[in-house]
């Protein structure tokens, strides 16, 4: 894919666009462009079979005229037929993406080598089409999705002279999507919408030993390995105390992330989750799987533990009983 030069909208002759550095820089020095990427992926969630959210494109703002990358831009994915509108017609310059297809350490490109002028931006903003975006419950029922404003508004990022980012942009479905009563349809929200840089970011694989489960009469293969047996909550910091780790609910002690756990059907109950930014975490292990991002839940927390997630690296974790 040819790369793009985007540069902000401003009337002077290229030879002085291109000498303009980041923020703080010397204006006079001869610095190129910075090379953004931008991939999508996704933390799962329960209790639905697609996830479809449809893209038209980004903005980066905040660092002088607004950088625009829309559908169909050179270096920016193409338009596809997954958004339609009330009529079926497919909703042109839209990209949709099935956000469960892309789970864990698995995503997809949306922006791939697009050469912006380099400086702090303030904020990045992911605009949707106003139609077309839909989760498809598990029972087959599909319900409109809508963001409000057709805009997710995240931090912002800094791009230096010529370096290569890529970035990816995680959904935490399990805080995002909600489904306010009284509306018939979902919304997602920011909120558990990350903007991270892969360069500071690993994976967890995880499983968890059913000896745990078993002693603390939790369910464990069951017969119908749809339903989640446990579920996984990371927070920020090691040695976070039980009484300080709280639900999916919008409060100030959200967890990073979180993941339900299935049984395999066979001997295992494996966990997965992707792009985590680097750093010290407390692990909080509780059986209690129905956590409504509208509602407070109280959850009984059964097992605590610390990790480190270091970047590049994918910690292959264990999740048991220790001794005391």
């Amino acid at each position: 894919m040819n790369n793009s030069v985007l540069t902000k909208a401003i009337l002077a002759p290229a030879f002085l666009v291109l000498g303009v550095a980041g923020c703080g820089s010397d204006s006079s020095s001869n610095s190129g462009p910075a090379v953004f990427s931008l991939g999508v992926s996704d933390a799962p969630v329960e209790n639905a079979n697609k996830v479809v959210v449809c893209f038209s494109g980004i903005e980066l703002v905040g660092n002088g005229d607004p950088v625009t990358m829309n559908v169909g831009d050179e270096g920016v994915v193409g338009p596809n037929d997954m958004c339609t509108d009330n009529t079926g017609n497919v909703i042109p310059n839209t990209h949709g993406f099935d956000l469960l297809t892309l789970q864990g350490a698995n995503s997809s490109d949306f922006i791939e080598g697009v050469e912006v002028e380099p400086g702090e931006y303030g904020q990045f903003r992911l605009n949707i089409a106003d139609n077309g975006s839909y989760v498809e419950t598990i029972g087959g029922e599909t319900v409109s999705l809508r963001v409000p404003s057709n805009q997710l508004r995240l931090d912002g990022l800094t791009l230096t002279a010529n370096q290569t980012f890529n970035y990816t942009l995680e959904f935490e479905l399990r805080q995002a999507l909600v489904a306010p009563p009284g509306l018939g349809q979902y919304q997602l929200k920011p909120r558990g919408v990350r903007l991270v840089d892969n360069a500071e970011t690993g994976n967890i694989n995880g499983r968890l030993d059913e000896a745990l489960l078993t002693n603390n009469e939790c369910t464990v293969a069951p017969e119908d390995a749809s339903v989640p047996v446990a579920s996984v909550y990371f927070y920020e910091g090691a040695g976070v105390a039980v009484e300080d780790m709280q639900d999916n609910q919008d409060n100030e002690s959200d967890p990073y992330a979180s993941v339900a756990v299935y049984y395999d059907g066979a001997m295992e109950y494996p966990f997965e989750i992707g792009f985590v930014a680097a750093g010290p975490y407390t692990l909080g292990l509780t059986c209690d799987t129905e956590d409504d991002p509208t509602a407070e839940d109280t959850l009984n927390f059964i097992h605590t533990q610390d990790i480190e997630v270091i970047a590049g690296d994918t910690l292959e974790l264990l999740v048991e009983e220790t001794e005391e």
